[in-house]
């Protein structure tokens, strides 16, 4: 007597098609790309260390002085000596400047590696006919990116701040200076993720890897030119007048200086940012960087609709 046994076979492995599979994909396509991002973190992050190391020294070669030393002015000659602070002012430029302008590659990447080259080769197509449907493609190609730029850009900035120290003018620049400002606060993250959103556009509107990586950093050059151009006028500037003399406050942005004789008098009127109104300006400017983004996310998701089944 033969007993009908039934057996159970295991499933096959399915390749995994939620989020974590389309995840695990934009990482494994792009891996060239995340390793150059993490070797860019690493190396800045070391130099803001060594910069934050240095900090004190440098400060001690940025100090008035006097020939002969004499009470609280030390000797010029002792001064002169200390050469760490052009080191330290050349670093955290060179740093200040990378997150200033990390827009530029970064827009150019998203329109052409990231979008642009799967769509001209096929890819992108291969992807949407296996039960992945474009709208989460493109969820998972923006998404992925977007998240290790944020953190990325944003721990950056917080080291940068901390390597600054007390933000000495004459060693990090002023404020209102554009590596200083955008560097320095949430503006860097708004500028990374609209380039990233711009860069995608463009590669979807031409759907071929160079041209898309052309327009999507020529879009980031016009993106920060114009606000650049305009960041003046993103808040309220104070006026000030007076007869004669006006001192103005240090880092003051002057935008506007008036001055007339009249009667023998010299009356001057001045318009200018003080330093206070540094995180005003950078509150506006990050919402038009995240609105900018936001429109063109809603534009490429929309076009990519119209272009699929």
């Amino acid at each position: 007597m033969t007993t009908a046994l039934t057996a159970t076979t295991a499933p096959a492995d399915r390749t995994p098609r939620g989020p974590r599979g389309l995840v695990w994909t934009v990482l494994r396509v792009h891996r060239t790309a995340l390793v150059f991002w993490a070797l860019a973190l690493l190396g800045a992050t070391a130099v803001l260390i060594w910069m934050y190391a240095i900090g004190d020294e440098a400060r001690k070669g940025d100090v008035p002085c006097a020939t002969p030393a004499r009470e609280g002015y030390p000797g010029c000659a002792s001064v002169e000596s200390i050469t760490v602070d052009d080191v330290y002012i050349s670093w955290i430029g060179l740093v200040a400047n990378a997150l200033t302008y990390a827009i530029w590659p970064v827009a150019a990447w998203a329109g052409g590696a990231l979008i642009g080259r799967e769509l001209e080769s096929g890819t992108a197509r291969l992807a949407w006919s296996q039960s992945v449907t474009p709208t989460r493609w493109l969820a998972a190609k923006l998404a992925v990116p977007a998240v290790l730029l944020a953190a990325g850009t944003g721990g950056l900035v917080l080291l940068n701040n901390w390597a600054r120290g007390d933000g000495d003018p004459d060693l990090v620049g002023d404020w209102y200076n554009a590596d200083a400002f955008v560097g320095t606060g949430p503006a860097t993250v708004g500028y990374t993720l609209a380039g990233l959103a711009l860069g995608a556009l463009a590669g979807l509107l031409l759907r071929r890897a160079l041209a898309g990586a052309g327009v999507g950093l020529l879009a980031a050059l016009v993106l920060c030119g114009v606000l650049e151009r305009f960041r003046e006028d993103l808040w309220p500037a104070v006026t000030r007048t007076a007869t004669g003399r006006l001192e103005m406050p240090r880092s003051a942005l002057v935008t506007g200086r008036d001055e007339r004789t009249m009667d023998g008098v010299r009356h001057i009127r001045v318009t200018y940012h003080p330093e206070s109104h540094y995180w005003p300006i950078q509150y506006v400017e990050t919402g038009i960087l995240l609105a900018v983004a936001a429109a063109a996310t809603l534009a490429a998701f929309w076009l990519l609709r119209r272009r699929t089944p």
